[in-house]
């Protein structure tokens, strides 16, 4: 159990849009407070950093991405970062989900540390709403 000496108050500024949609997602799933839902977002958060952290190796996987296509320049920036990894990036599809998100899945083969480093750097692109890595090991055949 945490006790009130080891809580630490932040505080946070959101868009109210996303609020909202947290409140909605908090109230659907039962929970009593924000702090309870943004403490459990937070876990969440980390265990996939931890997950990310873990993946070695030889890797085939996808990377989904979401992203606002009208954001300037952007697209072309996520075109360039695939490109700078030709041989891990082997192929994409792209979708319209709307008139401004686009709904991008990148097929991934090869070492898990460029893999990670290909993922982290759409993450970090102004615009883009969220993505996600999804890997497994490749298995080496003996003969």
């Amino acid at each position: 159990m945490v006790h009130e000496s080891d809580l630490s108050r932040i505080g946070i500024s959101l868009p109210k849009n996303l609020l909202d949609k947290f409140d909605e997602i908090l109230n659907y799933r039962g929970y009593s407070s924000r702090s309870e839902g943004i403490r459990d977002a937070i876990r969440s958060y980390i265990t996939y950093y931890q997950w990310m952290s873990d993946v070695k190796g030889l890797r085939q996987g996808v990377i989904t991405m979401v992203y606002d296509h009208e954001h300037r320049g952007l697209l072309q920036t996520l075109t360039e970062i695939q490109h700078n990894h030709l041989e891990i990036v082997q192929s994409s599809l792209h979708s319209h989900v709307s008139h401004d998100k686009c709904l991008e899945i990148i097929l991934v083969r090869g070492d898990a540390g460029e893999i990670k480093q290909i993922a982290e750097a759409l993450m970090a692109q102004k615009g883009v709403d969220s993505v996600k890595l999804t890997t497994i090991p490749i298995e080496e055949h003996q003969h």
